[in-house]
């Protein structure tokens, strides 16, 4: 068998090249489209994360610059602004993008928050970056507050003139639209509605699902709630089929037991008594922001820090990481505060990023990972 293959190989080679220089070059060039076409079936870094060996390659500080401030077995988190780490990340890496950036508010907060008028500009450049950022079946999870306008009790359209900024100029999909009822929200403004008494308390805030495409990965089946004592009752006894005045034909599939009931577009927020990540079914995330009690208030009171001041719900991050990503996948917050995003995404193995802006929130949303905080050093480049 030997100088049969010994001839096919002094064939191939007459064949492939006519000088030693060729025969160079083809070697060489071979090897370097197999790589190259390597890079481009998968997504190197951002493959799901392996439970079973060490983050090297797949961790998602990998991705970044500059240096994350701290990292943690799933997660990073960079100290800077959102704008420039944003530019630092890879095209179609990012799963689920779940954010609540400061609210165009009449009075100015301490971890700042821009005018209404000046709001979408504000907001347009990480809006560019975070479409870029996106897989095609990704998502992006923005809760943003609504407010009135200064010296009247009218409402602003701001956060829906940028929701339709989001669509009809950056490309973004409205997969739906959903709400967050705190029922803890304190009322404002005084004038209108506790002195005046023109107006009813405030308590709803809007989450907007959008997708980078028209169908992003989402499985309802990962966020099923617990059914009503009324269906588990009709589970129990039987239904018979017949059609309701609505028109609508209830048929005996109605009965069937999927483990718990799906839930709807409105997340409630906890109240006395409630467990802090219970949703509950109904049109509205309900979660209530009173979280005076929580481990991160106690721990930021032990290391005698100041916590962020606008937290947002674990439950609100927790929805939507099970709803809208598999195991493993990659999740950002660019405007992340406390890092309540990151410490669900953790919770629950998904990899993370977040990025902040104010070195004193980037060190005390170490203790939500059992770190010690230290002194960060923000890039503002």
């Amino acid at each position: 068998m030997k100088p049969p293959a010994k001839a096919k190989s002094k064939r191939k080679l007459a064949v492939l090249s006519r000088s030693k220089k060729n025969v160079r070059e083809f070697v060489r060039e071979k090897p370097a489209r197999g790589r190259r076409k390597r890079v481009q079936s998968n997504t190197g870094p951002l493959l799901p994360l392996s439970l079973n060996r060490p983050a090297t390659e797949d961790h998602p500080a990998a991705l970044m610059r500059p240096e994350a401030a701290y990292t943690t077995p799933f997660g990073a988190m960079v100290c800077g602004d959102a704008a420039t780490a944003l530019a630092a990340l890879p095209n179609n890496s990012i799963d689920l993008i779940v954010t609540s950036p400061p609210y165009a508010l009449h009075f100015k907060k301490e971890y700042g928050n821009a005018d209404k008028s000046a709001y979408l500009e504000w907001f347009r450049p990480f809006a560019v970056q975070m479409h870029r950022v996106l897989k095609p079946e990704g998502s992006f999870v923005l809760n943003i507050g609504g407010s009135y306008n200064p010296g009247a009790p009218t409402r602003s359209l701001y956060h829906f003139r940028l929701l339709i900024m989001l669509c009809d100029e950056i490309g973004f999909r409205l997969a739906q639209e959903c709400f967050w009822f705190n029922p803890a929200k304190l009322p404002s403004p005084a004038e209108w509605v506790t002195v005046r008494r023109v107006r009813i308390k405030d308590s709803v805030e809007y989450v907007w699902w959008l997708s980078k495409g028209e169908h992003p990965y989402a499985d309802n089946r990962q966020v099923l709630e617990e059914y009503s004592a009324d269906m588990r009752r009709l589970l129990q006894r039987g239904y018979r089929a017949k059609k309701r005045p609505s028109g609508h034909n209830i048929t005996l599939k109605f009965l069937q037991d999927h483990g718990g009931a799906i839930p709807s577009n409105v997340l409630r927020d906890r109240v006395e008594g409630q467990d802090d990540n219970q949703v509950v079914a109904s049109n509205l995330l309900e979660r209530g922001n009173n979280e005076s009690n929580s481990e991160y208030i106690k721990l930021c009171a032990e290391h005698g820090l100041k916590p962020h001041p606008a937290r947002f719900p674990a439950a609100l991050p927790e929805f939507y990481i099970k709803f809208l990503t598999r195991p493993g996948g990659l999740v950002l917050d660019p405007f992340a505060g406390s890092n309540t995003t990151g410490a669900v995404a953790e919770r629950l193995q998904r990899r993370w990023l977040s990025f902040e802006i104010e070195p004193k929130y980037v060190e005390n949303s170490r203790l939500r990972f059992g770190l010690v905080p230290g002194a960060a050093s923000c890039s503002r480049a």
